[in-house]
């Protein structure tokens, strides 16, 4: 399941015309990042890593409207920083990656 929702993710973003070609790479860079540690973190904390792919989808989502919404994606992006919350200690890279992803989502300015 986390891998499906990271390759849609993927999709969403290779897709996205608002999205300039340099931030569509740091991003997909950023998402096989992520793909590695939530796996890591499914083996131990199943619904915690599922949690972290379905925000990590809605943000992508909301950054990559075509009729953006601040409201909705300021939601979106507080939702992914509150799931990794609680594992800076046992996953820094996790909690890392996630907050890279959501500063880069959140500075697409659309």
């Amino acid at each position: 399941m986390i891998e499906n929702t990271i390759s849609e993710i993927e999709a969403r973003i290779g897709g996205a015309e608002s999205v300039s070609a340099e931030r569509k790479a740091e991003l997909l860079k950023l998402l096989a990042t992520l793909k590695i540690e939530v796996a890591a973190l499914s083996q131990t904390h199943g619904e915690q890593a599922d949690s972290i792919a379905g925000f990590a989808k809605l943000s992508a989502h909301e950054a990559t409207r075509t009729e953006p919404n601040l409201h909705l994606r300021e939601i979106s992006n507080a939702g992914l920083l509150s799931s990794v919350d609680g594992f800076e200690q046992s996953h820094p890279r996790l909690v890392q990656i996630v907050n890279a992803i959501s500063k880069t989502l959140a500075d697409l300015g659309i």
